[in-house]
């Protein structure tokens, strides 16, 4: 069932959300490190000036190497405010991004409510490697990536939330009970399958290729982005804040959704409503 903030609460995690974006710019800004914003934060630029008004999170990409760098700089120079939370520092989190996380904070959602990791307030940010320039290589490494990491979720989250109900939805959650069942009997640890997902993910970024790509989101045939597309970036108004965008972030964006201007249907608008949410202490 869909659910559906007050607008006092979306309000506030907006406000917190944006510190945690400004920080985050200020250190890309000063250590020339190259981002830009995608998906349903790109919608909320164009369409919206903003957060699209029902979503809460902002997404940005960087590539791997930058990545690195921004990761880095927050856990060496940020540790007073935030933590670093993905897969290389908590043995459950269950995916490939990261989330730079606002400490005394909580934001507890339903598929990941019984794992074990800091869950506040956060920015997500996702790391983008070199994609092959051969379609039936790129569609061979993407499979692979995003299987892999489909994985690394069902090795912590046996029965994930699904988008079906009845018969359908009871026998996918047998499916990824077995595969769960299957991983614990044979030891197939976390690290193991982080350091193999991080393999396949980086496998091209020692060539020049044509796109980036984030192999591990929810369809193995999405988040490509062509090179020349993103460069030169250019800055859209988000709020109070300027984020770098794709210079084409128009033509992507239709490519990815089609009519994205267009305002959807109440039932089709998606967020990460928790089912616990807790803000500083001072508010």
């Amino acid at each position: 069932m869909r659910k559906i903030y007050d607008k006092e609460t979306l309000d506030k995690i907006h406000k917190y959300e944006l510190d945690i974006l400004r920080d985050f710019i200020k250190v890309c800004e000063e250590n020339n490190l190259t981002y830009f914003g995608f998906g349903g934060t790109g919608i909320g630029a164009l369409r919206h000036g903003g957060f699209i008004p029902w979503d809460d999170d902002i997404d940005l990409a960087i590539p791997r190497d930058d990545y690195n760098k921004v990761v880095e700089i927050f856990e060496r120079d940020y540790s007073d405010k935030y933590i670093i939370v993905n897969s290389k520092n908590f043995d459950q989190f269950p995916g490939m991004n990261t989330h730079i996380t606002l400490k005394n904070t909580k934001f507890i959602t339903e598929d990941v409510k019984d794992l074990d990791y800091p869950q506040g307030i956060f920015l997500d940010i996702f790391p983008i490697d070199n994609a092959p320039d051969g379609e039936k290589e790129l569609k061979k490494h993407a499979t692979k990536a995003w299987f892999l990491s489909k994985l690394l979720i069902m090795r912590h989250v046996p029965f994930p939330v699904l988008p079906y109900e009845g018969l359908k939805g009871k026998l996918i959650h047998f499916v990824t009970m077995c595969i769960w069942a299957f991983m614990c009997v044979f030891r197939i640890s976390h690290k193991f399958l982080y350091d193999k997902i991080n393999k396949v993910n980086t496998k091209y970024n020692n060539v020049e290729t044509k796109a980036y790509g984030y192999f591990c989101g929810t369809k193995p045939d999405n988040n490509f982005f062509v090179k020349k597309d993103i460069f030169p970036l250019r800055k859209i108004k988000f709020e109070d804040v300027e984020i770098n965008f794709p210079n084409n972030i128009e033509e992507i964006l239709t490519g990815f959704y089609g009519d994205f201007m267009k305002i959807p249907p109440e039932e089709q608008r998606i967020n990460h409503c928790p089912l616990i949410i807790e803000f500083p202490n001072n508010d």
